[in-house]
């Protein structure tokens, strides 16, 4: 299991990385195709549409009777899953919950000497439809995935929330997945997957009411129907295949970041570890420990592929040089695994979420720590942030103007509308200062 081996020495060297990042992209015509069919199907057929497309690709007996989970079913997963993993579940919420509320914004007024008071005002969406991937036939329920999304809009402050998750092949649901809803206490959950899932969350069916905002992850198909409904629907990010940077200096240990490129491998064949170092030494070690460790691995496979063909080791001339690199890259997770990560963390322009030091790895952050792990990814962190309350939540501005201020300020409002040639914005001002 070949790594690849690059060699960085500043900006002269980042065109043919850059170029091999990009391909990861994977666009595909032929996707957005099939999926504006599904997408107009399910808003003409609703319920009957979701049936046809589950019974087709996840459960062969699926009936549009089956696509409400009942609420006893809610209630009866916590007593299927035991007690040590429910408390584990509870206390990541709590954790995860706790840190999403320091991001609670108020809204805020402001008043002039002349009585005008401006303001805005904050309020969460009515309806929020989350979704949440099946994980290999239900066998691996994406728990963390339906935590970090339902969260942040339960802060927020939505009222409504709806869940969609594919079934298994006997029509039911992973008990994890609902154990967790349980806990967060959700109670519409639906059973559609897919491209699907995403068009009745949508725009509605007999069963299931139409959603304001649309979030969580899912195949190529999930992220194509999300991306065609911008402009119908609020949604959290099209996101692209995992991906972890690792800045390196001498002080880390080369088993340990081998485990932590390892762990963003495993997800896809298209995810991405890349390990940055001005360390020669270290980084033959690293890829000695990428060999063993992989081979050990359940999903050896995917992880293979994913190293094989976006994993990279670059050796550069020093920290700061790394650091550049680092930047260009714009990496969904950032590990600064070097002795004094406080000392350069200043120097970050662009991560998704950074990880300090030897003993905070990527994972610590996808499942417990209490910061949200849906993040950019493709180097659009440059310009956007992980999911969080104010994806739930839009801004309304105040305006309450006085009959001082439209008569000191109205003749400078007529006249920048005159300007644009637009007169009945002017006479509308002019009409009440006569």
């Amino acid at each position: 299991m070949p790594c690849n081996k690059l060699t960085y020495n500043g900006k002269q060297d980042w065109e043919p990385i850059a170029a091999r990042m990009d391909e990861r992209r994977n666009p595909d015509a032929k996707v957005d195709a099939i999926v504006r069919d599904i997408l107009a199907d399910v808003k003409a057929r609703g319920d009957e549409a979701l049936a046809e497309y589950t019974r087709k690709f996840d459960c062969d007996i699926f009936t549009p009777a089956m696509i409400r989970v009942p609420a006893e079913a809610i209630a009866r997963a916590l007593e299927e899953i035991p007690a040590d993993d429910a408390a584990i579940l509870t206390e990541a919420i709590g954790r995860i919950r706790d840190f999403h509320a320091n991001q609670k914004e108020k809204s805020w007024w402001t008043t002039g000497e002349d009585g005008t008071i401006l303001g805005q005002m904050v309020r969460p969406v009515d309806r929020v439809g989350l979704y949440v991937p099946g994980g290999q036939g239900g066998e691996t329920p994406l728990i963390s995935s339906l935590i970090m999304n339902a969260v942040p809009a339960q802060v927020a402050g939505v009222s409504s929330i709806a869940v969609a998750s594919p079934p298994r092949k006997d029509g039911t649901l992973n008990p994890y997945i609902l154990a967790t809803a349980a806990l967060l206490g959700l109670e519409e959950i639906h059973l559609a997957g897919s491209a699907w899932a995403i068009a009745a969350l949508a725009y509605g069916t007999k069963t299931i009411a139409p959603c304001d905002v649309l979030a969580g992850p899912g195949n190529i198909f999930v992220a194509t129907a999300k991306s065609q409904l911008i402009g119908q629907v609020g949604i959290d990010m099209v996101a692209g295949p995992s991906e972890i940077a690792i800045l390196a200096d001498g002080s880390a240990n080369p088993s340990w970041l081998a485990a932590d490129m390892l762990s963003q491998a495993e997800h896809d064949p298209l995810a991405a570890a890349i390990l940055v170092t001005p360390d020669a030494a270290l980084a033959e070690d690293v890829c000695l420990e990428l060999e063993d460790r992989c081979a050990a691995l359940p999903r050896c496979q995917i992880a293979g592929s994913s190293l094989e063909k976006w994993g990279m080791v670059v050796t550069v001339p020093d920290q700061a040089t790394g650091l550049d690199l680092i930047n260009r890259l714009a990496p969904e997770h950032l590990e600064l695994a070097v002795a004094d990560p406080w000392a350069i963390l200043s120097q970050v322009r662009h991560a998704g979420a950074i990880f300090m030091g030897h003993f905070s790895p990527e994972p610590v952050g996808d499942y417990f720590a209490g910061p949200n792990h849906v993040l950019p990814t493709l180097r659009t962190v440059r310009f956007s942030s992980a999911l969080s309350v104010q994806n739930f939540c839009k801004k309304s501005s105040v305006i309450a103007t006085t009959p001082g201020y439209v008569a000191e300020h109205g003749g400078k409002i007529a006249r920048l509308a005159r300007l644009e040639g637009l007169e009945a914005h002017a006479r509308s001002v002019e009409c009440r200062t006569r």
